[in-house]
């Protein structure tokens, strides 16, 4: 379903779990780029209304999140702030090719990998924090993450043909699994 080549482990978690504060830092940032990444997709393909129909909604539930995670650090009286970004998301981008329609399928496939992986660690946050309201939380955005990972694959169908969508994401999935197993060593979402 998620299109991923490499599950994320208990490994990950360990790491980052002495870093929740951070972490949920992260998330608000991650959020904010997943809703700036769709109002850009929007604009760059705004001849294609099925797109930009499917744009507008993704927008509204990423700052709807982005707002739910600023409501949570500020109930717990952590400090919303700019942190230095993990290299997982430019690392994928530049991957990305430079000709029209593979740019429009790359995008989308991209944003794609983005919400599968995004959607692993909130399964596996929810399954192992040991915080009651934290583990709901991200138990609560693991539907809509898989459902933005499935919209996107199917949005760059408008763009290449169903076997080229296909082989084009084994490829990305190929490449994410690289970038994610290096790491970073910055407690991250996506490290």
């Amino acid at each position: 379903m998620l299109h991923l080549q490499s599950s994320s482990t208990e490994g990950w978690f360990r790491r980052i779990e002495p870093h929740l504060e951070e972490v949920l830092i992260d998330h608000a940032h991650c959020e904010h780029k997943a809703a700036a990444t769709a109002m850009s997709l929007l604009g760059s393909y705004i001849e294609s209304r099925e797109l930009c129909e499917e744009m507008t909604r993704i927008i509204d539930e990423e700052l709807e999140h982005f707002f739910m995670v600023l409501d949570l650090l500020k109930k717990r009286n952590i400090q919303f702030r700019l942190q230095p970004p993990g290299n997982y998301g430019r690392e994928l981008n530049k991957l990305i090719r430079n000709n029209e329609p593979q740019r429009a399928v790359d995008r989308l496939l991209v944003a794609s990998l983005i919400e599968a992986r995004s959607c692993q660690r909130f399964d596996l946050l929810s399954k192992h924090v040991n915080d009651p309201e934290l583990a709901e939380f991200y138990a609560s955005l693991f539907e809509s993450e898989a459902r933005h990972h499935t919209t996107y694959v199917r949005l760059a169908k408008l763009f290449a043909t169903a076997e080229e969508v296909k082989k084009r994401l084994e490829e990305l999935s190929a490449a994410e699994t690289e970038i994610i197993s290096r790491g970073h060593p910055l407690p991250r979402m996506h490290s």
